[in-house]
């Protein structure tokens, strides 16, 4: 058990049957009344970023989350496969549940799996991929005054803003927070 006065960032409980991991934490205390603790918390099974409100001295139980690194090896349809590096053993995840990491996922890339009690709860990428432009805009000439940006789609159907001097089949460095260009590979 932890006292919700001492959660912290990237701390997980269990909280209501439900599993979360701390984004934030808010202390309020007053001379009139108890501590009151805001807690922002993402629920690892259904992805919803919420607050929770408890007393002061409340507790959760703690809950031990499990990172695995991984290896994407390729779409089966209804479900998304990667491969343990260690021992070889094979993960599907349902796609409904990585509709936002799908823009990033290319075969072979590492990810790591979070899993809770052998129940997988989803997947951490890097902080930045490359990706291969499919589509891309021409540029206009005379539009380069400023910091001009054209779209474009990537390789994995991702679509983006990217400058206008990169050309279709180049690869891009994407961050994969927000899906914004990061610069050439």
């Amino acid at each position: 058990m932890v006292i919700v006065n001492d959660l912290k960032p990237g701390v997980f409980f269990e909280h209501e049957g439900n599993i979360y991991s701390v984004l934030n934490v808010d202390r309020n205390k007053t001379a009139m009344r108890q501590m009151i603790v805001k807690v922002k918390v993402k629920n690892l099974r259904t992805g919803v970023i919420n607050e929770i409100a408890f007393t002061g001295g409340d507790k959760v139980e703690q809950a031990t989350v499990e990172k695995k690194k991984m290896q994407y090896l390729y779409d089966s349809g209804d479900t998304l496969v990667f491969m343990d590096n260690d021992t070889y053993d094979q993960v599907e995840i349902p796609k409904d549940r990585l509709s936002w990491e799908m823009n990033f996922l290319t075969p072979n890339l590492d990810v790591e799996i979070q899993m809770y009690e052998s129940e997988v709860l989803g997947i951490s990428l890097p902080d930045k991929v490359v990706l291969e432009l499919t589509e891309c805009e021409n540029a206009v000439k005379g539009d380069t005054a400023t910091n001009a940006l054209k779209n474009a789609v990537t390789e994995t159907g991702l679509a983006l803003k990217v400058p206008m001097f990169i050309e279709q089949g180049e690869k891009v460095i994407v961050s994969t927070i927000d899906g914004k260009y990061s610069g050439r590979a």
